[in-house]
């Protein structure tokens, strides 16, 4: 038996899950079984980093996942955030990795930058 606390709804509830029936027990809204079985299969997270720029008084921007990447591709996509130097002015949201480590996830800016 696993034991993992449900982060989705406030609730926080404290869930058993079987590792091999994968049955769920402990939930108290139907979104702790869907939780709890992707955690054991392919445990997902959304990253926040930052990148380099050229930029003196901006020598960094935020960036993040625009959707969830499985957590074992993190060491892997944060490797690659460590090697872009932002070049030029870009608006909120802009895509700077498209489809990071073949996941359908794109990295975007969280916040714009200016360039000066």
């Amino acid at each position: 038996m696993k034991q993992i606390v449900c982060i989705v709804c406030p609730n926080s509830c404290h869930l058993q899950i079987d590792e091999k029936t994968y049955q769920v027990t402990g939930q108290l809204c139907s979104h702790g079984i869907a939780y709890a079985k992707q955690e054991l299969i392919d445990p997902k997270r959304t990253l926040t980093s930052s990148v380099k720029t050229i930029y003196k008084s901006h020598p960094i921007v935020s960036v993040r996942t625009d959707g969830e990447i499985s957590k074992s591709i993190i060491p892997q996509v944060l490797t690659a955030l460590r090697q872009i130097v932002i070049d030029k002015p870009l608006p909120r949201g802009s895509v700077i990795i498209d489809n990071v480590s073949d996941s359908g996830i794109n990295i975007i800016t969280t916040t714009t930058l200016d360039g000066e």
